[in-house]
């Protein structure tokens, strides 16, 4: 292994995703990391579809890859629907240049035809186990003759293409664990192709990395063991071996295998659910690294993409697991949504607002502009805004005991909605101000009791228990619609 400089200088990395799925935070989060440290070190954010896998890879998850990290502000200077110098960049589209490789291999005597049949290799691997031994492969066919390999490729017995891993140590400085060490002798010659034409993960990734001239390989935890299996591969090709950097597992809050339920789902659908991409960006760069801590200084965690490059460094990324925490996610995209001007907000929740209010909604732009601001505090997700406003563009449909605060009576309610009726007919349309309904209806709230008076006042006009305050809402409904809403509730309580 021929290792490289620790100088970073115009690095060349990649996210090498497989179209087998939708684009998940965990493949973000790679990609996300290979793109800062291309941007800090001003290198080159590579992207390759790995699509040999050709029962389970489909156009539309590659559609969905591309799109999500077009999304999420991840562009790149070579791959997939960008050319560039060393592609191609899709691998079902290099089988030739993998041809070509195993050829050699098999030429050099550094991998061999391996003539096993399932059948014989379960039995093998049975009686090492009895044995108390690590299965892996004995080597029966590492040293067949020509002629035997020749009749049996005449006889069309089917083969796989094995590489000859040597006895002994392999051990490499990762970028994030320092130094790792492995014994091949655990695992033994490996499969490397399952034909000319059919190559496996480890060999078609080292081809691909090499000819395009990767730099360093910065991918997640659950790829450490293959290291070892790649760099026998680069010694046996005589490559030169990149620098590797294994990212840490990301967990569910109970440090369990991240599930569904804890973030295991497509970006696309946190995208579909409200979350804003700067948010999902920060959010997801906390997932395995922080920036550094200054004495006397609260570590900043609301950062824009540029604050985060700005203080990117590989030696922040932690080594174990990074517990994915759905109410950090809420919290970081809320106070995301608060930094919004309030055009953009509208602007990117018009997909939400269109669904459940129409088009329609649009037509008194500075009435949506009051309502939209009065709830921008309340908002966690886009998604949330259209249950937090729908009163304010449909009659509010509520149980008539809802009117009725606490141990109350009805009587009590009626009697208190129809005294805020007659207190706010009074008040001139100029006047139904915030300012001047609170100076109005406060003192005779301390009378009759806050929530006595307030209580029914709010449900009234919102339908809810917890909505914006009446003295928000009511200077947005107006004088007419305000006491249309305190009549309806006064006819529910009747």
């Amino acid at each position: 292994m021929t290792p490289r400089k620790e100088t970073v200088k115009n690095p060349r990395v990649r996210i090498a995703p497989s179209p087998t799925g939708y684009f998940h935070i965990g493949t973000a989060r790679t990609a996300l990391f290979n793109w800062l440290f291309a941007k800090k070190y001003d290198g080159k954010f590579i992207v390759r579809i790995e699509d040999t896998d050709k029962e389970r890879s489909k156009i539309e998850f590659e559609k969905d890859i591309i799109e999500q990290m077009r999304w999420l502000g991840l562009t790149w200077d070579e791959g997939v629907e960008v050319g560039g110098d060393f592609g191609p960049y899709r691998q079902s589209e290099c089988l030739d240049l993998y041809e070509k490789y195993l050829h050699q291999l098999i030429e050099k005597k550094r991998a061999y035809y391996c003539f096993c049949s399932a059948e014989e290799l379960e039995i093998k691997k049975q009686e090492m186990m009895t044995r108390g031994e690590s299965p892996r492969y004995d080597g029966s066919c590492r040293n067949l003759s020509a002629d035997v390999i020749e009749e049996k490729l005449k006889n069309k017995i089917p083969y796989v293409i094995r590489i000859k891993t040597p006895d002994k140590k392999i051990s490499f400085n990762d970028m994030i664990r320092g130094k790792v060490e492995f014994d091949c002798s655990l695992f033994g010659d490996q499969v490397i192709a399952k034909g000319f034409r059919e190559p496996l993960y480890n060999f078609a990734v080292v081809v691909d990395d090499h000819h395009m001239r990767i730099s360093h390989v910065i991918r997640g935890e659950d790829h450490l063991s293959n290291t070892p299996k790649q760099i026998v591969l680069y010694e046996a090709l005589e490559w030169e071996t990149p620098e590797f950097g294994h990212l840490p597992l990301i967990l569910a809050p109970d440090k369990s295998k991240m599930s569904k339920r804890f973030g295991d789902v497509s970006v696309a659908e946190y995208r579909r659910t409200g979350y804003l991409a700067e948010a999902l960006f920060n959010f997801i760069v906390f997932l395995g690294w922080h920036p550094e801590e200054k004495p006397g200084e609260v570590i900043k965690e609301i950062l824009t993409k540029e604050e985060i490059l700005e203080s990117f460094d590989m030696k922040r990324v932690q080594k174990g697991g990074a517990i994915f925490n759905v109410d950090k996610l809420n919290w970081i995209n809320s106070e995301h949504i608060k930094k919004l001007s309030i055009n953009d907000l509208i602007e990117k929740s018009l997909p939400f607002l269109e669904e459940s209010f129409g088009k329609e909604i649009f037509t008194d732009q500075k009435y949506l502009k009051k309502v939209i601001e009065l709830h921008r505090e309340r908002v966690k997700k886009l998604s949330d805004l259209t249950e937090l406003i729908g009163y304010f563009f449909n009659l509010p449909d509520y149980p008539k005991e809802l009117l009725v605060w606490k141990d109350s009576i009805l009587e009590n309610t009626k009697g208190n909605i129809d005294f805020l009726i007659n207190l706010l007919s009074d008040l001139k349309n100029d006047n139904f101000t915030k300012n001047q309904l609170e100076v109005i209806v406060m003192p005779e709230a301390e009378k009759r009791g806050r929530g006595e008076l307030l209580w029914p006042l709010r449900v009234a006009l919102s339908g809810m228990k917890n909505s914006a305050g009446p003295f928000e809402i009511m200077p947005i409904l107006g004088k007419k619609e305000t006491l249309s809403r305190l009549k309806i509730a006064l006819e529910k309580v009747q």
